[in-house]
């Protein structure tokens, strides 16, 4: 364990460099309000329509498997409360459960934003998804590091359930 020390300052400032990095995003973001005409020709307005279908397309798969989780973990918390053999750690499968798939969402929501600035983006709009996506991938962070911590008490449980 001889990165130990490393790891938890990395952890450490990894959030707050994201942080940092969003709010300067933003606070360019306020100053820039300006916006120009630019001639668009008929290949470019094609490609933004389809862009936009299908970064539509990324949200509506990001809302599919939320709402799939959302549904598949309330089932399960309901089949546990009613369960005669209660498990003591169910509700922390079913919280790790829906972590993995809310990391999967945010990277499809992520994918859209991506699609959306993809066609002739301005500054502003590189700004926006500069923000989106540090905003996105702190929120990612911080849920990774959750269930990697769920997943390590839930084998030291075991683990110290077996020795017994």
């Amino acid at each position: 364990m001889k990165h130990e020390p490393r790891e938890s300052l990395l952890n450490l400032l990894l959030p707050i460099f994201l942080i940092l990095g969003l709010v300067l995003l933003l606070s360019l973001n306020a100053g820039q309000n300006t916006q120009t005409a630019v001639a668009i020709s008929p290949l470019e307005e094609w490609l933004k329509v389809i862009v936009g279908y299908l970064a539509a397309g990324a949200e509506i798969a990001a809302a599919v498997v939320i709402g799939g989780a959302i549904v598949r973990g309330l089932l399960s918390y309901v089949r546990q409360l009613f369960a005669r053999r209660q498990q003591v750690d169910a509700t922390e499968v079913i919280r790790l459960q829906l972590g993995r798939v809310l990391a999967l969402g945010l990277e499809f929501t992520v994918a859209s934003d991506i699609l959306r600035t993809a066609v002739a983006p301005t500054r502003q709009d590189i700004l926006n998804l500069g923000a989106i996506v540090l905003l996105r991938t702190l929120l990612n962070y911080f849920l990774e590091r959750e269930i990697r911590q769920g997943q390590q008490s839930r084998l030291q449980q075991n683990s110290v359930g077996t020795e017994e």
